[in-house]
């Protein structure tokens, strides 16, 4: 089969010839369809710190897919041959506390996708059966490929109420711009995203942001005095990890304000901490999806708005097929763009 190669330590892919996956009796064989570009993935081609300390070569990344269940093991139970499916990229240990707990999603002994074990950047990919999500309702290929990072969008923006409540969004990449369409369509009353990025920012309009603003040359308290605010955000994501982020984000919070981090910080970030006490502002950090509670609630907001799938496909702006991976991790790269999707349904040479 062909796929998107790791071959070794260094900078760079290559599209080469593999074999194909081997799969035991609780494994599901999964012919990909379309795979989702994350910054993951981006790290991993430029092969910074990160990607050293953390990737064995050979292996293939990518961890955002969709695709088509061709064969299952003998003691899968519940998903068929045809079934059309994303994968949780997360693949748990089981026996650990929070494994036990049914809090998978602090597994200590998680085992990544595309970082840990060889990924979705290829003809076929296999998961688990547990690991492996069936959509049961007619789906577009590219949404249900992000199924994967719009599952950090929603676990981010539904950490917290936002029903009525005035939502702060710092970053508007692909999952803030995702968790901007989220906090629309469950109800929050103001959402104002922020970023240098005027492609991004126009984005972010088309997704219902109430203001997109460019903090390179407006600040947060001037959106809320646009809007018309008066005792600040209740809710903040942090999306983006600049290190500006964080402390801009708590200025601008009511007393009891709640923030949820999932942008990873790109250096060390100087926090207010006496503002954090004596305002009682609660910050937690998220990573990845509640397993699979997360899915549960993407797939039943899918099914019931329109509105959110239109809002969600504005979000991918790209696509190409697999065998232009290097133009599309280029435009990946820039901050132009948002979700870049690769087609494997098409000619591969």
């Amino acid at each position: 089969m062909r796929a998107l190669v790791k071959q070794s330590a260094g900078p760079g892919l290559e599209f080469v010839d593999v074999p194909e996956p081997p799969a035991g009796d609780t494994d599901v064989t999964i012919r990909v369809l379309r795979t989702g570009i994350c910054g993951t993935d981006l790290h991993i081609d430029g092969w910074d710190p990160w990607a050293a300390s953390t990737l064995v070569p050979p292996i293939i990344p990518g961890h955002e897919f969709s695709g088509e269940v061709v064969a299952i093991g003998s003691a899968v139970r519940d998903v068929h041959v045809g079934a059309i499916v994303s994968g949780e990229g997360h693949i748990v240990c089981g026996t650990c506390r929070n494994c036990r707990a049914g809090r998978r999603h602090m597994c200590n002994r998680t085992s990544g996708l595309g970082v840990n074990r060889n990924g979705a950047f290829a003809e076929y990919v296999v998961l688990p059966e547990s690991n492996v999500w069936v959509h049961h309702d007619p789906i577009d290929l590219d949404l249900a490929a992000i199924f994967d990072p719009l599952g950090n969008a929603v676990h981010t923006a539904l950490k917290f109420p936002l029903v009525g409540e005035d939502v702060l969004i710092t970053g508007a990449g692909p999952i803030g711009l995702m968790a901007a369409a989220v906090a629309r369509h469950v109800g929050a009353r103001f959402v104002v995203v922020t970023d240098v990025s005027a492609p991004r920012l126009e984005l972010a309009r088309r997704v219902g942001a109430d203001l997109a603003i460019d903090v390179s040359v407006q600040r947060v308290a001037d959106a809320q005095r646009e809007l018309g605010m008066r005792e600040g955000f209740d809710v903040g994501l942090e999306m983006c990890g600049q290190p500006s982020a964080l402390p801009e984000m708590i200025d601008n919070l009511t007393h009891g304000g709640r923030v949820a981090m999932l942008g990873l910080p790109t250096a060390p970030i100087e926090v207010d901490w006496a503002k954090v006490v004596t305002h009682m502002l609660t910050i937690t950090g998220i990573y990845g999806r509640e397993m699979f509670e997360t899915w549960n609630a993407m797939s039943a907001m899918l099914q019931t708005s329109a509105e959110l799938r239109s809002a969600l496909d504005a979000v991918i702006t790209d696509r190409f097929p697999a065998r232009e991976w290097r133009d599309a991790f280029d435009t990946a790269r820039t901050a132009q763009a948002g979700k870049v999707v690769l087609d494997w349904t098409q000619p591969l040479t």
